[in-house]
């Protein structure tokens, strides 16, 4: 055990994130993206690594390379090429990847997170295309099977620098970028689907009675859920501390990096392999692929698909629309729902009652269907005729997602369906008279409460309001029944 007495410890965190791209087909071949098809049966010569096949560049992968790019605020390339990353894998029947090696796509950018207090800025220190590998099966007792479906995936590597000190700062920027690629249209980051996985690679500065010592990098591959990018950093810091407490020659540059993975169930990090450095890739430039020189046009014409980020446009529904960060934040967090919103303010709903109904009953119905509310076919205009009817008092608040589930089966408009279920509310005065009188003849002590006993007389007249909406199933107007309750108990208050 170390004598050194550790003073303090800064975790040291920097992130590799593989993101697939949305395409139709692989990088460098026109091969289908399936998820879930039967194995090996979208394959072709070129993902399988035939001799004499060669590889062509997708267009679109380019393309939201440069989108994403441009979302961090990378330096774009003008000039970018193509370079053969050599390793043996059985799911990588070339025993080379075709990646980005010194001339990525994207360079220097920057990611900054929401904060109440001082903004956090990651850094973004490249980001490149490249293909993915095939799948390897491990459920065939002794055997390893080999589905080559995904072998020339298109995926964008991201690559920030050691600017993340917490696993809940690497939480939070994880969950950002998350939305970011799914909010521009490049991916959908399905992390169930392996569509978006995450490798922190972390160690740990140790201030010590004696000076500073830093752990060797663990880098945690391929991890699919923010919850296990939070539980593997936690814990892989506090294993590097103990280490280091055990054995102080556990430093950076005097014990080797590893890459190890992350075993949920056990809660603990498990040693795969010491950490490949670069030179043991053999990098050389592909002879199969062009470079590709970017224009000034070209970037111009992709920049016209950014639509405004997430967390710009948090910012702005709390600032301009008035709402709680905790509403922006759900409302914002898919884009077509954000759209709808935004249209639904446009066709005339007032945006507080639009507020509550989106996540109130819309969202609550969207999420029992298992879908997004912009795919429950529901009309920005429909939306916003609900909330002017709730807004002027046309009907009440307990009508209003009795209306919105008929809107599902029907395409009436929200009147249209007020009417047909007798929802609307009556604001006429003779009408709710009876139902407030019925309603103090059936409470007589509710009635002696609200004129004779102050500490009662708040509650029974809400009770007595109560009652008449009963009575009225419904469709009396609360307000006007507020008034004639008054005028009841209090006669000669307005003389």
């Amino acid at each position: 055990m170390s004598a050194k007495k550790i003073l303090k410890t800064r975790i040291i965190i920097g992130m590799e994130i593989h993101v697939q791209l949305r395409t139709q087909t692989k990088m460098f071949c026109g091969c289908e993206l399936s998820f879930d098809a039967a194995p090996n049966v979208h394959v072709c010569p070129v993902c399988l690594g035939h001799p004499g096949s060669l590889p062509v560049i997708n267009r679109t992968a380019l393309r939201y390379a440069i989108l994403a790019g441009l979302a961090m605020n990378c330096r774009i390339a003008t000039f970018t090429k193509w370079d053969r990353k050599n390793y043996f894998y059985p799911d990588l029947p070339k025993n080379y990847q075709i990646s980005q090696y010194d001339l990525p796509v994207c360079g220097e950018g920057h990611f900054d997170l929401p904060s109440d207090t001082t903004p956090k800025s990651i850094r973004i220190r490249r980001a490149h295309l490249e293909e993915d590998a095939g799948k390897n099966i491990h459920d065939a007792g002794n055997h390893t099977l080999v589905d080559l479906n995904r072998a020339g995936t298109p995926l964008l590597e991201i690559v920030t620098e050691p600017d993340i000190h917490s696993a809940e700062e690497a939480y939070s920027f994880c969950t950002e970028l998350q939305r970011l690629v799914t909010y521009i249209g490049i991916s959908d980051a399905n992390m169930q689907m392996g569509q978006m996985r995450f490798e922190p690679n972390v160690n740990v500065e140790i201030t010590h009675q004696d000076g500073v010592a830093k752990t060797p990098i663990s880098e945690i591959k391929n991890l699919n859920s923010f919850r296990s990018v939070k539980n593997a950093i936690e814990y892989e810091a506090q294993r590097q501390i103990a280490t280091w407490e055990e054995d102080t020659t556990y430093e950076l540059g005097k014990a080797a990096n590893e890459n190890r993975g992350w075993n949920d169930e056990r809660g603990i990090t498990e040693f795969q392999r010491t950490k490949e450095a670069t030179h043991d890739y053999r990098y050389f430039p592909d002879p199969d692929l062009v470079p590709i020189t970017i224009s000034t046009a070209m970037v111009d014409d992709i920049r016209a698909d950014l639509p405004e980020l997430p967390i710009a446009r948090r910012k702005r529904f709390v600032s301009v629309l008035k709402l709680s960060r905790k509403d922006a934040e759900t409302l914002v967090d898919h884009r077509a729902t954000a759209d709808l919103f935004e249209d639904a303010i446009q066709a005339g709903g007032p945006t507080n009652v639009l507020c509550k109904q989106m996540i109130n009953v819309w969202l609550s119905l969207a999420k029992s269907k298992q879908i997004h509310v912009a795919n429950l076919g529901i009309s920005a205009a429909g939306m916003a005729e609900l909330a002017r009817m709730t807004n002027q008092g046309d009907i009440n608040k307990s009508a209003v997602k009795q209306i919105a589930e008929a809107m599902l089966t029907d395409a009436q408009s929200p009147s249209a369906w007020a009417k047909q279920l007798g929802l609307m509310q009556i604001k006429d005065t003779e009408a709710t008279q009876a139902w407030v009188q019925q309603a103090m003849d059936n409470n007589e002590k509710a009635v002696q409460d609200a004129i004779s006993n102050p500490k009662k007389a708040k509650a029974a007249l809400g009770f007595l309001r109560g009652q008449v909406m009963k009575i009225s199933a419904g469709r009396a107007d609360p307000k006007l029944a507020g008034e004639l309750i008054e005028k009841h108990l209090m006669p000669d208050s307005d003389q």
